[in-house]
């Protein structure tokens, strides 16, 4: 008999990284499960993954669905945390709470918790996942707080090390070697900042004939970045707008080297045997540079002078690794821990 599950996150909003965990996890759903997702445009969900959608801000129709379903699933990613806005954990807790409510097992997958500077956040949060039916969590500081908490889980890496990627088409008709960059917009990228990368990324290239792929992983807040750097460059460049996270992933497969802001970006390419330099814009971003030992800077700490930038840069292009096949291969594998916690859905 076939089961119809709710899945919720930051699905159907043109950000890139949460398309990737949701493809992730249909990638992942066991046989005899009908996925049925809360999206902010459910035509283009629908349209994309071919799966059943509704809109997420609809009482209603996430009052049908939950009617209709077995069980409720957070889809991964920082979905309980209020650094973005004091507003998330209450969607999120919310909708948590009622499938509770309405009888619905309930799963919190490939979850990141936190940062939750509120008492009344944390305590929201604590309350959902002590009522789960099963969590997994995609870092230590997500299992220490769970440990606090006497909440059971399984910690995997983030599911998308195990998203499936596509060939892009006419990638390979661009001129090798390339060089992927993936920056957002962030009140700490000031534009002096921006200007030292810009600067460090034309030098970059001069020295060493790249072709440079931007990536706006989300296009609301990136595209602006890239539409601005590209014109300094003095070689060959491509902006890449992609709305399919597999083809996202299948940039990285024919890249030598990314420099990237965004966690997604910097996983799809750590898993593709990419050289990475990490701009962390986010404690989510520094705990992976930790865990992969990835160069990288936080924000606040990019050199003033764009020359110490490039010679950074150019120094991981000529004489850095990648990580090596055997721990991608421990990655991936671990990341489909997450695939054991959906086959609850069945069991």
């Amino acid at each position: 008999m076939t089961k119809q599950v709710v899945l919720c996150g930051y699905y159907g909003k043109g950000n890139g990284g949460d398309e990737a965990l949701l493809a992730t996890a249909l990638q992942m759903l066991p046989a005899g499960v009908t996925p049925l997702v809360l999206s902010g445009n459910p035509e283009e969900t629908h349209k994309r993954y071919g799966v059943q959608a509704c809109d997420r801000m609809s009482l209603g129709a996430i009052l049908q669905a939950f009617r209709s379903s077995d069980a409720f699933i957070w889809g991964g990613g920082s979905l309980m945390q209020d650094a973005t806005s004091a507003l998330n954990p209450f969607y999120y807790g919310g909708l948590m709470l009622l499938a509770r409510g309405m009888g619905l097992k309930t799963f919190a997958w490939g979850q990141g918790i936190g940062p939750l500077r509120r008492p009344l956040t944390r305590w929201l949060a604590r309350q959902c996942f002590q009522g789960c039916t099963a969590v997994s969590v995609r870092d230590r500081a997500s299992a220490t707080l769970l440990t606090e908490w006497n909440v059971p889980f399984t910690l995997a890496p983030d599911p998308v090390w195990a998203l499936q990627g596509k060939p892009v088409p006419g990638l390979w008709d661009l001129p090798a070697p390339r060089l992927a960059v993936s920056l957002r917009s962030h009140p700490h990228l000031t534009p002096a900042r921006l200007e030292v990368l810009t600067q460090a990324l034309v030098d970059f290239q001069k020295a060493t004939q790249t072709c440079i792929l931007l990536l706006p992983f989300q296009p609301a807040q990136d595209l602006a970045i890239a539409q601005a750097m590209q014109p300094r460059l003095p070689g060959t460049s491509k902006i890449l707008v992609l709305e399919d996270p597999q083809h996202l992933k299948g940039v990285f497969q024919g890249v030598e080297m990314a420099i990237a802001m965004r966690l997604h970006a910097l996983i799809m390419a750590a898993a593709s045997s990419c050289r990475c330099f990490a701009l962390s814009y986010d404690p989510k971003v520094s705990q992976l540079m930790e865990e992969l030992s990835m160069p990288g800077w936080t924000l606040a700490e990019i050199p003033a002078d764009p020359a110490v930038v490039s010679r950074t840069w150019l120094e991981l292009y000529a004489n850095g690794d990648a990580l090596s096949t055997d721990r991608i291969h421990f990655l991936t594998d671990r990341a489909m821990l997450h695939r054991e916690l959906l086959q609850q859905l069945v069991d």
